[in-house]
């Protein structure tokens, strides 16, 4: 059976490849069309046919004495162009959000975009900046009230905002770094709303930080548990208490603690009440500062 696929698209689709996986990096040389013709065994005018066809993709340029070089990765600001990454950023959420990160690649945006793979790549670094743009989208949605009073009410608010988006986004958790943190808008938004709790309290900027990141980091612990626990009650068709009793000793002294009225276990309860423990310790390093509340 002859490949319905022209030659030079298969040249294209190669080095398009060699870029995604970069082997080839922004301003590097693109095979010469002698190259081609050696590697691939195809005529010159299919060997510039391919070049062509990159070209006109976006995917190299000429460049000054050197010839072909892979082109740089512009990616559009909000306010020039922005419509098209936001576009890009909102598709690739709605497969994470469907599917989980494990779903999200260029390919797959590009098919839900309805371009090419390689279209991506000229906006996009690879699919870690994807998933950082993704992340801070997701922060972005945040809508902030207006900081109740005392340092206990604003972190607690706070730390149920950052709850509230996990739930909506449960891949979000495995994006979020405490030591290496991503330096985009939506996040930044965020850090800010969040240590305007410490104002006012004396404390020295390590001490700040760290109460910060002890927080955040104690809420996203928690959450990236939502995404494989939404997995197994739908393997399961059980919750966390059913599945637990499921398992428990039928007679023993477990079971009739968990089966008790008022007894429950689950991911709400368990942020809820470790929170409210999180910020009695907190209150250690914060009240001595101000009176307690």
């Amino acid at each position: 059976m002859n490949d319905p696929q022209p030659p030079y698209l298969r040249i294209v689709a190669d080095i398009e490849r060699r870029i995604a996986d970069g082997e080839l990096r922004p301003g590097d040389p693109v095979p010469t069309t002698r190259a081609i013709v050696r590697e691939w065994g195809v005529a010159m005018a299919t060997a510039t046919k391919a070049l062509a066809a990159l070209k006109q993709a976006g995917a190299i340029e000429s460049a000054a004495r050197v010839g072909a070089v892979v082109a740089p990765r512009r990616l559009p600001s909000r306010s020039a162009g922005g419509l098209e990454r936001d576009r890009v950023v909102r598709a690739a959420m709605e497969i994470a959000d469907a599917d989980g990160l494990a779903a999200l690649s260029m390919r797959a945006v590009a098919t839900k975009l309805g371009v090419a793979t390689m279209t991506l790549y000229r906006h996009l670094e690879a699919k870690a900046e994807l998933t950082q743009l993704i992340a801070d989208a997701a922060f972005a949605e945040i809508e902030y009230p207006e900081p109740p009073p005392g340092w206990r009410s604003h972190l607690r608010v706070a730390a149920q905002l950052q709850w509230a988006t996990y739930q909506r986004h449960p891949w979000l958790p495995r994006l979020v770094s405490i030591t290496r943190p991503v330096t985009l808008p939506g996040l930044l938004e965020y850090g800010l709303w969040t240590l305007r709790a410490l104002d006012g309290l004396g404390l020295d900027p390590n001490t700040r930080l760290h109460v910060y990141a002890t927080m955040v980091n104690y809420v996203r612990g928690t959450a990236v548990n939502i995404e494989s626990e939404a997995g197994a009650e739908l393997d399961t068709g059980m919750t966390s208490k059913q599945w637990i009793r499921a398992r428990l000793p039928v007679d023993g002294p477990l079971i009739a603690q968990v089966t008790e009225p008022g007894a429950d276990l689950d991911l709400e309860s368990l942020f809820a009440f470790g929170l409210e423990r999180l910020l009695d310790g907190l209150s250690v390093v914060l009240t001595p500062r101000e009176a307690r509340r």
